[in-house]
């Protein structure tokens, strides 16, 4: 289990374009994930935030677009300037008549330092739960 890809499914009621665009364009993403100094959906883009538990240490996570497929899928590499490991985040659409089904799959986990409790797998449940199972819904469904 520890080399386990974390996984989550949502159905969202939003046609996938809107979810798309939600996903993949920083103006829309500052709503429900990160405000990003610049994002474009382009395979080798490169890009960093900061972010951390709220009330504890803050990190710069470096990532960089290995894939896009336009409505389908988004891939980044996931990495902290300064710490061991490396992990790839994926987005995956799928059309649902007028809703759309997205898959987060964030793989490589393990390749954190175990001894930092703030790269725990239970934190990334938690963080993406909150992003992909409320934020992005709310985001996308309310406007």
């Amino acid at each position: 289990m520890k080399n386990q890809a974390f996984t989550i499914e949502r159905i969202l009621n939003a046609p996938i374009e809107k979810v798309w665009k939600a996903i993949s364009n920083k103006e829309e993403m500052k709503h429900w994930y990160f405000d990003l100094a610049e994002f474009k959906p382009e395979v080798g883009f490169e890009f960093e935030f900061t972010g951390g538990p709220s009330d504890g240490a803050q990190y710069i996570h470096q990532c960089k677009i290995t894939e896009a497929i336009l409505n389908k899928k988004l891939t980044y590499s996931w990495a902290y300037k300064g710490y061991e490991g490396k992990s790839l985040v994926t987005f995956e659409l799928f059309k649902e008549g007028e809703k759309t089904k997205i898959k987060l799959t964030h793989t490589g986990l393990e390749t954190f330092p175990s001894t930092n409790k703030d790269f725990a797998r239970t934190n990334f449940e938690a963080g993406w739960s909150e992003i992909i199972g409320k934020s992005l819904p709310h985001f996308v469904e309310q406007n």
